[in-house]
């Protein structure tokens, strides 16, 4: 029987979309526009990395081709091969927004058919009556921020008075999220998960995405940095997902990273998360390489669009994508026959665009397994597509939205048994 692993990069978009003009997006190109600093020199750092962007194993399996399918332009400073090793394609999402819950959850094959909720206004940005339930319901004193903010500039600016008034520091984005900051001491860890729960109840109604806390530690003397004990509480998603399907028949699931996070744990069988993509690169390949027969192994990895994107960092977004691609053979070298991997992304992250916010984007599609013939899956109309093929190369029934692409002949007969 087959197993699977797939592995989301967390907002390595590949150009545009088509209504990335409504997100005020239209010409961004994560991967694009990063191959083109790297080649201008604009993606150097001096100790980090330097020169074109080097991703042979990613271009080997054919993330050059997807990109040129998606943008129409070749990637920068990259020589295409004539063939790819796998398959390769890019999906197009059809939720509403570029949040990172539609994304993984269409690709699960449960696309979002709602408007995200918003907070719109940078500065007051949350209503009177929802920060007067916060402190009513959350017993703190008040709130500090109420405005969208960069998470770290807002910890800076603000911690020093947090410690001393016990108020947490409230803060939004482009995205539909409520954000909190506390000391983990101070203010204590427990406590602000517990206050992120009271104002998930409270934003429900909004059709928030999700609440995330967002702890740190230090002092104005040491400077302060926030921890790897972030929280996601979401709202579940709406429909039947891939991850219901597999659970539903008894199926090894294990998710690393912030995907139980993401999918309201649950369905999210054996949860691993620790922090840093090399230690949930290691966590996957341990992880996986125990997988029972029929089961699936869905991993996020979150720095290339936390530490990154949002943070409009070239050069270590880039390598970030280097030291991920040095990683890839050992991936390759765990599949047994009759496994499939799949790379894939949720939405993009321009690090050269305006704002430190999300952007509207194709997201890259390989899909790769011993014996599997490579040719392109060309343009998939939704990301539910990857849900959909896992379904069937996992044998778990007809999914629910989505369309599969054409199974490998010689494997198809084999993927499950």
């Amino acid at each position: 029987m087959a197993r699977a692993i797939l592995v989301v990069l967390d907002s390595v978009g590949c150009g545009g979309a088509a209504d990335a003009h409504l997100y005020g997006d239209e010409g961004s190109d994560t991967l694009g526009h990063i191959a083109l600093a790297c080649l201008e020199g604009r993606g150097d750092r001096e100790g980090l990395r330097g020169g074109p962007l080097r991703i042979p194993n990613l271009v080997r399996l054919g993330l050059a081709h997807a990109c040129e399918a998606s943008t129409g332009r070749p990637l920068a400073g990259i020589d295409k091969p004539p063939e790819s090793a796998g398959r390769h394609g890019y999906g197009v999402e059809i939720s509403q927004g570029k949040d990172t819950p539609s994304g993984h959850w269409e690709i699960a094959g449960c696309p979002v058919p709602f408007a995200w909720g918003y907070f719109t206004e940078a500065r007051n940005s949350f209503p009177p009556d929802l920060i007067a339930g916060i402190v009513r319901e959350g017993g703190v004193p008040g709130v500090l921020g109420n405005r969208q903010a960069s998470g770290t500039a807002i910890i800076d600016e603000l911690a020093a008075e947090h410690i001393a008034t016990g108020k947490p520091i409230c803060y939004t984005s482009a995205d539909s999220v409520f954000q909190i900051a506390a000391h983990e001491t101070h203010f204590g860890l427990e406590r602000l998960y517990a206050l992120c729960r009271v104002v998930r109840r409270l934003v429900d109604p909004l059709r928030i995405g999700r609440v995330i806390a967002r702890p740190f530690v230090g002092s104005q003397e040491t400077g302060f940095t926030r921890t790897a004990n972030r929280k996601d509480f979401a709202i579940p998603p709406p429909g039947e997902t891939l991850l219901d399907r597999l659970a539903a028949q008894g199926r090894a699931v294990v998710t690393v990273g912030k995907i139980g996070d993401i999918f309201a744990h649950r369905a999210t069988g054996r949860e691993i998360k620790p922090y840093g993509n090399a230690a949930m690169v290691e966590a996957a390949l341990e992880a996986f390489a125990d997988l029972p027969d029929g089961g699936l192994c869905f991993v996020n990895l979150v720095d290339f669009d936390s530490e990154y994107g949002h943070r409009r960092d070239v050069p270590g977004y880039a390598a970030a994508l280097e030291a991920f691609d040095a990683a890839l053979p050992r991936l390759e070298a765990a599949l047994r026959p009759g496994d499939l991997a799949i790379l894939t992304a949720d939405h993009g992250n321009d690090p050269t665009w305006p704002g430190t916010d999300h952007t509207r984007e194709h997201v890259p599609i390989l899909a790769f397994g011993p014996g599997m013939a490579p040719g392109s899956i060309g343009r998939r109309e939704s990301f539910a597509d990857i849900g959909a093929t896992l379904s069937v190369w996992l044998g778990v029934g007809s999914p629910g939205f989505g369309k599969a692409w054409q199974p490998d002949p010689v494997r198809s007969a084999g993927a499950s048994s």
